[in-house]
């Protein structure tokens, strides 16, 4: 049934759209040529042949006695009659006499087509003598016939021409859009499970490649997408179930035991575990938002007064902060965004520092350069893209308390990369870890 209807709606295709158009463009060109070449060997005929009898006619009007009829009546195959000022036939050939008797042909300055006897003629006419008018005829049977003939096998030849040129060019469409179906059917059996799987790409390097090519950098990308969606899934899965899991054994152990722990010591633990859970839920609504490509607030931001504010919370907690390193600096984007993005980093500072942490704004030409720099252990080389990617943590020995749900980072870069900016770690002054936010100064 479905490839009936697709036989059926043959001429919705490329390759039908394709041999159609093609074919009506040569019809219409085949067309016109062959009625323009029929018309100018119409032409061409009817003026030779006119000229031959001009020249005849002429030829006969200056003989020697032609005004007196002499030698017309000898005249043999020749329509040719001699007509007075008054317009009878004074003198005419044996077969003009046999044909027309007294009848004499229409005299006119231009030639003129007339049946005689059945058969189509050419009449021209000349001025003699004494005021008379010699008149002949000439048969253009065989000047019709010859048209006949090329009209006939031009409306023969064109036909064959439009089957042939739509033949042809069904062939070469099928022929160079057969790669194209295969590659439709091979992408057609790939599922998610079959994300692995890639379409050839032939040795032609022309359109088709590149179209191979192209589908198979998207298959790659959707497949580093699954698999990082599934990795995600995995991951959030045990973020999530860390702290549930920790509440149900309180709360199991409440009941079996109840001497064993206090209704306080189970509500604080629940009330630990359920913030840790709401930040770990929160965060990841945040990066489905940004995933989703949420459009920041577009407003002016004083990126100075959000460090200056995270120099104070982070003094107030205990840690040393250099903030002498702060200019005046304004963006345009979303303040409750660009103040998650620098709580992000200095708590990650802030837990890597052994005891100094150092916050700078400067702004240089159209950008303004957001650095949170610590005297902690660093970041690798080799781990310095790795870690902005979720749910990483470098020191895996560490507890989840100490090193967070591994969002953060990830967050960081997502709000930079939404707000136009970047993010990148490199080396701090004392041997830590720098990582420096570059964003677009407000204009």
């Amino acid at each position: 049934m479905a490839d009936r209807s697709v036989a059926g709606r043959w001429w919705r295709s490329v390759r039908g759209r394709t041999t159609l158009g093609a074919t009506l463009i040569v019809a219409v060109a085949l067309v016109i040529g062959a009625v323009s070449f029929y018309a100018v060997l119409s032409s061409s005929v009817r003026g030779s042949t006119e000229q031959a009898a001009q020249q005849r006619v002429e030829q006969l009007g200056d003989r020697e006695g032609a005004s007196d009829g002499a030698g017309i009546d000898t005249l043999d195959d020749e329509f040719v009659q001699i007509l007075g000022a008054d317009g009878t036939v004074r003198a005419a050939s044996e077969d003009a006499r046999e044909a027309l008797g007294s009848t004499p042909l229409p005299v006119a300055d231009d030639a003129q087509t007339m049946t005689v006897d059945g058969e189509p003629m050419l009449i021209v006419s000349d001025d003699i003598d004494d005021d008379q008018t010699i008149v002949l005829a000439v048969s253009v049977e065989d000047d019709t016939e010859t048209l006949a003939t090329v009209a006939t096998l031009l409306a023969v030849a064109v036909p064959l021409v439009l089957l042939l040129v739509a033949g042809t060019t069904w062939f070469v469409t099928g022929r160079a859009l057969r790669p194209v179906t295969r590659i439709r059917q091979e992408v057609d059996g790939i599922t998610a499970e079959r994300l692995h799987r890639r379409v050839a790409v032939p040795d032609s390097a022309d359109e088709v490649a590149a179209l191979a090519t192209t589908m198979n950098g998207m298959l790659d990308r959707l497949d580093a997408a699954a698999t990082a969606q599934r990795r995600f899934v995995s991951d959030a899965s045990h973020e999530l179930r860390s702290p549930l899991a920790t509440i149900r054994q309180h709360a199991e152990l409440a009941q079996a035991h109840p001497g064993v722990t206090s209704i306080g010591e189970l509500a604080e633990v629940v009330s630990e575990e359920g913030v840790r859970l709401q930040g770990i839920v929160e965060s990841l609504l945040l990066l489905a938002r940004l995933d989703e490509g949420v459009t920041p607030h577009d407003e002016p931001v004083d990126l100075d007064d959000l460090a200056l504010g995270e120099v104070r919370r982070l003094r107030a907690a205990g840690q040393e902060v250099d903030g002498s390193g702060i200019q005046a600096a304004r963006v345009s984007g979303d303040p409750r965004l660009l103040g998650q993005l620098l709580r992000n980093l200095a708590d990650n500072g802030a837990r890597h520092a052994r005891g100094r942490l150092a916050i700078g704004v400067t702004p240089a030409d159209r950008h303004v350069f957001v650095t949170i720099e610590d005297d902690g252990d660093g970041v690798p080389v080799k781990e310095r893209e790795r870690i902005f990617e979720r749910f990483v943590r470098l020191d895996e020995a560490r507890s989840r308390d100490a090193g967070g749900s591994g969002l953060g980072l990830a967050i960081a870069r997502g709000i930079a990369a939404a707000e136009g900016g970047t993010v990148v770690v490199d080396d701090s002054r004392w041997g830590g870890a720098r990582f420096v936010v570059t964003l677009p100064l407000s204009s």
